[in-house]
């Protein structure tokens, strides 16, 4: 498991794994208190993390990029201190950008985004929250210096908006007197009442209607819902005449059946059909998970990615084809060494996908086939557009691209571990006057962190054998690196599982990985079996096997930047956050090779985890049955039941809320390890869910860490 935030917030940025580092608060107290002479003065190691870790917030945050469909102008949103702001500006003069926002002042300032362009590119809706902070509305803006409309006056919880092909409706996600954000990954709501019965939040498609080319009558518009109230909606897409759609759907709750969900059409303002059901079709989409349906432009066809996914918006599998009518489901991938992300289709008979192939992220273009009767339709031929060393995407779905309507330019942001984000576009078609050898396959659009330097130490991919697989990881080096020195090495195993660490600036999700290094750690981020990014193969292949094949992966890798690099072997340590924090807690009962380890929203015990948790249906998949039915493969894989062989010293932190990875299972290891007498702390913080939202929670739990390894396993003077 990992987390999601909206979207590009909620949904992509604090996805894989968690960054071990998302949150924390001011903690309850089963943490040890400090005594008073810690509480008096800071230590001179305090203050020097104090520095490290300021000095870490370097440059600017880009949101969500949004290219309009003629490619003449490009949306953008820019972090600022106060809110998110939007920028628009010609494509190729970014420096002359407008703000464009719902405020009415210019002091003021909102949390804004969700860009969507009008189909005729002439106007831009979005979110904002000016007229009530914290409930975002639609508004609409000429984008000619009149001020933006407020179209809606919402309550609960809203995303991804998206303009009808005619551009008369814009419909969105909306879950109606929301008190929490759709998903697993927010805080769950204190247990009272009839539970799994009251105050089930449900998330549906409403439209509203707009005017592509001037403002909407003044007044505000009462969202009609398009789809019904039984269903919770999760992805959607609009029919390609705008008189239907396509969703990924399942019966409520919305947190827990994502995994079981189908994918339905509907004709507005009739009833819904399900076209899919993957748990009830044989072959090798069974009981697997579905996402990013796409319509094809003549309505004959839906695309969709398929394979064995352990998050909601963490996507990763094949490309996949059904007739929008229902039928047998066709994958047009399979067997290939990547993981597809993101699809959209250009005509009829092609298809661009994004995908992670090894440690790069690479669009492709599919050209399709089918037989004289036009079924049974495959892929001819495919052809490379780019391959990025990093991190993509353009704010929507994970890795998702923002294009013009002809799909000749994809815009999106990207960044490395070591250069920092900025916006880039990638032509499909070399100009026939061109030589393909002398045209770049990307260039850059804005130079908002021009000079911007890591604080941080230089990071490399690395490759080792394990098994019959070749593992990827990505290895962070100690700021000022000096060969001749020995230094300590922390290894980060990612949530998910199904999920993958990618080169980002700053190591991405918080500060933990940028923080170990400039702080003199070697960062291990390793990808091990049951990671995306080498097919559906390497995806399954820990499936009834947790923490057992993907650990052996792990110490391999600790093994090859051993034999590479000065590494102390008596100062290695581990820690991750959701599925990584479940094998920080089951690595150190099967070896002594770590000398500490920080297990964030982890789990301990399979067995009374499937009990607990707001999100059992994801575990069949991977365990082949229910607990009910086969509770010794879950009690294989339990770190509680080897707890006797732990010696090593180990800081739990979890959220009082947390959802996915509930607090008891953290009680429960370090109940266990106390009892061992192992050195230990548990710190549980109030309010948060599984992706903690509260800045200085967030900040606390890289702290703590940071003092817990300094203290274990401190690094080189």
């Amino acid at each position: 498991m990992s987390f999601t935030p909206i979207r590009i917030s909620l949904r992509t940025v604090l996805l894989a794994g968690a960054a071990l580092f998302l949150g924390a608060a001011f903690p309850l107290s089963i943490a040890l208190a400090q005594t008073a002479q810690e509480q008096s003065a800071p230590s001179p190691d305090r203050v020097h993390l104090e520095e490290v870790l300021k000095g870490l917030n370097r440059g600017h945050s880009i949101g969500q990029v949004a290219i309009s469909p003629d490619g003449k102008r490009l949306a953008w949103i820019e972090g600022a201190r106060e809110g998110a702001e939007i920028h628009v500006a010609p494509l190729n003069e970014l420096a002359k950008s407008e703000r464009v926002t719902a405020a009415a002042k210019p002091e003021q300032h909102c949390q804004e985004g969700q860009l969507a362009w009008t189909p005729n590119a002439q106007a831009l809706a979005f979110f904002s929250d000016c007229a009530n902070p914290k409930q975002p509305d639609l508004y609409f803006s000429l984008l000619d210096g009149s001020p933006a409309r407020r179209l809606t006056e919402l309550k609960g919880y809203v995303e991804a908006l998206a303009f009808s092909p005619d551009g008369t409706r814009v419909a969105f996600l909306y879950v109606e007197g929301a008190t929490r954000p759709a998903g697993a990954l927010a805080a769950m709501k204190p247990p009272s009442g009839v539970i799994g019965e009251d105050g089930v939040e449900i998330e549906r498609v409403a439209v509203v209607p707009v005017f592509a080319d001037k403002l909407p009558p003044s007044g505000l518009a009462t969202p009609a819902m398009a789809t019904p109230a039984n269903l919770h909606v999760y992805e959607f897409d609009w029919r390609p005449d705008g008189q239907g759609l396509a969703y990924v759907a399942a019966d409520p709750p919305g947190e827990n059946n994502w995994w079981v969900a189908k994918l339905y059409t509907q004709t507005l303002n009739q009833s819904p059909q399900a076209i899919l059901a993957p748990a009830e079709i044989p072959g090798p989409l069974h009981g697997l998970q579905i996402a990013v349906p796409r319509w094809s432009p003549d309505g004959k066809q839906i695309a969709f990615i398929g394979g064995l996914m352990s998050d909601q918006g963490v996507t990763g599998g094949d490309v996949w084809i059904i007739p929008s009518a229902g039928g047998q489901p066709a994958d047009l991938t399979p067997h290939q060494p990547t993981s597809p992300a993101w699809i959209e289709w250009d005509g009829n008979r092609s298809l661009y996908v994004s995908e992670l192939d090894g440690s790069d992220n690479r669009l492709i273009r599919l050209l399709l086939q089918s037989d004289p009767a036009g079924t049974n339709i495959s892929v001819n031929s495919h052809h490379t557009i780019f391959s990025f060393p990093g991190s993509i995407g353009d704010g929507r779905l994970e890795m998702s691209l923002s294009s013009t309507a002809g799909r000749s330019l994809f815009v999106f942001q990207a960044s490395t571990f070591d250069t920092a984000p900025e916006i880039y576009a990638a032509r499909t078609a070399a100009p026939p006057s061109s030589r393909s050898a002398d045209r770049a396959p990307f260039v850059p659009l804005s130079h908002i962190n021009d000079g911007m330097a890591p604080a941080w130490g230089k990071a490399v991919s690395l490759t080792w054998k394990s098994g019959k697989f070749i593992v990827q990881g990505w290895l962070a080096l100690p700021k000022d690196y000096n060969p001749a020195k020995k230094y300590p090495l922390i290894v980060v195993a990612h949530g998910g599982p199904a999920a993958a660490t990618v080169s980002r600036w700053g190591g991405g999700f918080g500060h933990g990985v940028a923080a170990f290094s400039a702080l003199g750690y070697f960062v291990l981020q390793p990808n091990p079996r049951g990671s995306f990014g080498q097919g559906e193969e390497f995806t399954q292949a820990n499936h009834k096997d947790f923490g057992y094949g993907d650990l052996r992966d792990i110490l391999a890798g600790v093994d090859a930047v051993e034999a590479a690099y000065p590494v102390d072997p008596g100062r290695v340590g581990v820690t991750g956050w959701s599925y990584g924090g479940f094998m920080a807690m089951f690595a150190v009962t099967q070896t002594h090779r770590f000398k500490a380890a920080v297990a964030g929203a982890g789990i301990s015990n399979w067995q009374s985890y499937y009990g607990e948790n707001s999100i059992d249906q994801w575990m069949t998949p991977y365990f082949g049955a229910t607990v009910y039915d086969d509770p010794a493969v879950y009690a294989k894989s339990s770190a509680i039941n080897f707890v006797k062989n732990v010696t090593t010293p180990t800081l739990i932190v979890v959220g009082e809320r947390d959802g996915e990875c509930p607090a008891p299972q953290s009680y429960e290891f370090w109940h266990a390890l106390r009892a061992q007498h192992v050195p230990t702390r548990l710190v549980v913080y109030p309010n948060e869910g599984h992706g903690f939202t509260d800045p200085a929670h967030r900040q606390d739990v890289l702290e703590r860490a940071a003092e817990w390894f300094a203290r274990y396993l401190p690094p080189a003077p």
